[in-house]
């Protein structure tokens, strides 16, 4: 039995850190191969050419910014998990960038082995704040809170924009079937009936800022 090679993507401008973190990502598990890019231009050439399973994106960058990049991800490849990885952890930047889209958010002083208990939610599908910034935001996320896994958080997320069945299925790559189970299970982990009332509770769960 051939045993799935998982591939990584790290974007961060800096070498040093970005070789750090393809040697620390081996130990994610048996199969593991990882890619780097030094900025968002360098990221879309190697997203355009390979299939990836997880990207990891400092947002300290030249040029596009990383949280710019992310919205950028979030239209052309909708279904890739981006999990941020960054010194700057305030409250407003991981409300933003949760909001963005990204599937979890590590600050850069996080432990080898805490980045890698993250990565691993975030595969099984589950979006991923620490502890620290649960706090700093409000506590848990939505989706902790919910029980709502990452792909229904973007099914969500496009509700919110008013976006029908047909058009989510489109974005994410997904049958129009998928996504009405999808839209269920929002609805029944959220304890609302209708679109309306799930964007009711959502909107009450923001943070007030940007």
């Amino acid at each position: 039995m051939v045993t799935a090679v998982l591939k990584l993507l790290v974007v961060d401008d800096h070498a040093l850190v970005r070789e750090g973190l393809m040697q620390t990502l081996h130990q994610l598990e048996d199969q593991v191969s990882c890619a780097g890019a030094q900025d968002a231009d360098e990221a879309l050439r190697r997203l355009q050419t390979e299939d990836f399973d997880m990207l990891l994106l400092d947002l300290m960058l030249p040029g596009i910014n990383g949280m710019a990049f992310l919205g950028v991800l979030r239209k052309r490849f909708p279904t890739l998990p981006v999990v941020i990885l960054s010194a700057l952890d305030d409250p407003d930047t991981v409300a933003r960038a949760m909001r963005q889209g990204a599937s979890g958010f590590v600050p850069k002083y996080s432990s080898s082995e805490d980045l890698l208990d993250a990565l691993r939610q975030v595969l099984s599908g589950i979006v991923f704040l620490p502890p620290q910034l649960q706090e700093a935001n409000g506590g848990r996320s939505l989706g902790e809170r919910y029980g709502i896994t990452a792909g229904q958080m973007r099914v969500l997320e496009l509700l919110g924009q008013g976006k029908t069945n047909r058009e989510i299925a489109d974005l994410l790559g997904l049958t129009e079937g998928t996504v009405k189970i999808h839209v269920s299970a929002i609805f029944k982990a959220l304890k609302v009936s209708n679109r309306g009332q799930a964007l009711l509770v959502v909107n009450k769960k923001k943070p007030a800022r940007l």
